[in-house]
């Protein structure tokens, strides 16, 4: 039962698309006094697939230290971190919308 659970658990962890990969550069990193996040920049990608690539636009666009992608049913800490952007994309990986916290 064990080594069924295992291997379940092992092969779901690759389910996640490469596209999607955490852009946390650190999670125990500290945030720097005054690292803020803006969302204004971002309107025009509302709609577009989720990438790596547009992960760094919307990270520099922003001013963000970190990005979290949040998809339908994720669990989401509720920690408030002034530097991390938020993008939040539907079921088939495209962007729905941004927050900062």
């Amino acid at each position: 039962m064990k080594r069924a659970l295992l291997a379940v658990v092992l092969a779901s962890a690759g389910c996640m698309p490469v596209e999607m990969r955490d852009r946390t550069p650190g999670a125990a990193t500290p945030t720097p006094p005054g690292a803020t996040c803006k969302i204004e920049a971002l309107g025009d990608l509302v709609g577009k697939r989720a990438s790596d690539a547009r992960a760094d636009v919307m990270l520099a666009r922003s001013g963000a230290r970190t990005l979290r992608w949040i998809a339908p049913n994720d669990a989401v800490t509720m920690d408030f971190r002034t530097d991390r952007l938020n993008v939040y994309v539907d079921g088939a990986s495209r962007i729905e919308r941004f927050t900062c916290a």
